[in-house]
């Protein structure tokens, strides 16, 4: 399957993060995946290397001449679904596949796909997926209705904001969770900074963590008050928040009138953020609000004891006693005693640290997410885009009508995007034939030099699902990938 994926933004934070995990390894699992990104922007700079990316960002909202230039592309490159990774982008996405309808978005996929594999002049426009990470309402104006409307999945970072957008009007077949992953195996070969020479401090010192941009909705206010708490108990505690933004001028200020230089210290932007969290004994995340919080995953799979707020998706990562301790967003003093008590217990800390590392392992890898991405977007592709790719590489399709993309995505028990089984046979043929497509289109067999830790691991998962979803072999020519499928694989830390 060919995927092109828009994000907009200049800066880097964990939505970018989340992009480029996502195109790295489509591209592991042998699937073309093209990236438009902010030619500015800190998305291209680190995707440069081995990715096929066009640099194009629109100036506001509504650039109409930025959505034309993405029209013309998708028009030239045909890709089989187009992923907007922000809101800005999912606009550019959304005027740019309407240009090339005349309006006719989002519910005519399927008439528009069978015209032109059938040789009818009707244009084919790729579905459009987006993301959401953030756990707040979509405005409520005529443009953003509007371009939501033109989508025709969600896939939402945590359970939370699919409700969310589920009460703002979307319609529960339109809206997935999908949780949001982390490379587990680069996390754990980052080594630790020794924060204790950097900022002097002494040597035995606890370290309280944060790591979040300087802005009201991460809640830094809170756990300066906290910590102005917990520095009565634990007098040796010291805290590093690790992060900039508009805040920082009022933070110093905080820390200053209750005296805590010397015991709470703004660390501003780290690019070895995953040393950082390496360096903590105790993690916490005081967000207000929060989709669901990768700094959280990084720091459970550092094996660090966390402490987060109830807010947005956060629960959905934390287990509340086992993994870490939940307390109330805005209650600062509940924020202390969950600190103190952590601080306080050497086992519990270890206890925690473990069971959080099994937890993301199990359930937030980047692997999981891109296969879990991978299976909504297989269930918005039309049969009749699966067979016009087949007949481009001269293979033989098996579909039928409970093997098409047309059902419904939903969650299991264990919280995973789930499709019926027949589309992940679906699947395994989308990848024989586009490692085909991808091989054709560079001139080369499959040279995935961004694959992440564990691919194989995940493929022997897909043979499994595979034998499973077809135990009788009804699909003789829709097998799972083999290493020897995607290539060699090269590991790049």
């Amino acid at each position: 399957m060919f995927s092109l994926h828009i994000d907009t933004a200049r800066t880097w934070r964990g939505g970018q993060n989340q992009v480029l995990l996502t195109v790295l390894g489509l591209r592991a699992l042998g699937h073309r995946s093209m990236l438009v990104a902010h030619a500015a922007g800190e998305l291209r700079q680190r995707a440069q290397e081995g990715l096929e990316l066009i640099p194009l960002a629109p100036k506001m909202e509504m650039d109409l001449s930025a959505a034309w230039r993405l029209s013309r592309l998708i028009k030239q490159l045909r890709p089989d679904i187009v992923h907007a990774h922000d809101p800005h982008g999912v606009a550019m996405a959304a005027l740019a596949l309407s240009m090339s309808t005349g309006g006719s978005r989002p519910f005519d996929k399927l008439r528009v796909a069978s015209s032109r594999v059938e040789g009818r002049s009707a244009p084919a426009n790729p579905p459009l997926v987006a993301a959401r990470r953030v756990d707040f309402h979509m405005k409520d104006n005529a443009l953003s209705r509007w371009k939501y409307r033109q989508v025709d999945c969600f896939i939402c970072a945590s359970e939370a904001i699919r409700r969310m957008v589920v009460a703002d009007g979307v319609p529960e077949a339109r809206a997935v969770t999908v949780h949001e992953g982390i490379d587990v195996g680069h996390v754990e070969a980052a080594p630790a900074a020794d924060l204790h020479a950097e900022l002097w401090l002494p040597h035995h010192a606890p370290i309280v963590g944060n790591v979040a941009a300087l802005v009201p909705h991460k809640g830094q206010r809170h756990l300066i008050e906290a910590a102005a708490i917990v520095v009565t108990r634990v007098p040796d505690a010291r805290f590093v928040i690790a992060g900039e933004g508009d805040l920082r001028a009022a933070l110093e200020r905080q820390i200053k009138d209750h005296h805590l230089e010397k015991h709470v210290f703004l660390a501003g932007f780290r690019p070895d953020v995953l040393s950082v969290h390496k360096a903590f004994d105790v993690f916490v995340m005081s967000s207000l609000t929060e989709g669901l919080g990768t700094s959280l995953l990084d720091a459970m799979a550092c094996a660090k004891p966390v402490v987060g707020t109830t807010a947005g998706g956060i629960p959905e990562v934390i287990v509340d006693g086992t993994t870490g301790l939940l307390v109330p967003p805005r209650d600062h003093e509940a924020m202390a005693g969950a600190i103190v008590r952590l601080l306080s217990d050497d086992g519990m800390r270890r206890a925690m640290g473990a069971a959080g590392h099994a937890r993301v392992r199990e359930r937030f890898s980047a692997e999981r997410m891109v296969e879990d991405t991978l299976l909504v977007s297989a269930g918005m592709v039309p049969r009749a885009v699966i067979e016009r790719n087949c007949r481009a590489v001269g293979r033989k399709c098996h579909t039928s009508d409970d093997m098409t993309g047309g059902k419904p995505v939903g969650i299991d028990d264990r919280g995973r995007a789930q499709v019926a089984g027949s589309v992940r046979v679906e699947h395994a043929q989308l990848v024989a034939v586009d490692q085909e497509r991808h091989a054709a289109a560079v001139g080369r067999p499959g040279d995935f030099s961004g694959l992440l830790v564990g691919a194989a691991e995940r493929l022997d998962s897909l043979r499994a699902v595979h034998a499973a979803a077809d135990p009788q072999g009804l699909a003789p020519s829709c097998r799972a990938p083999s290493l020897k499928d995607i290539g060699h694989a090269v590991v790049r830390r």
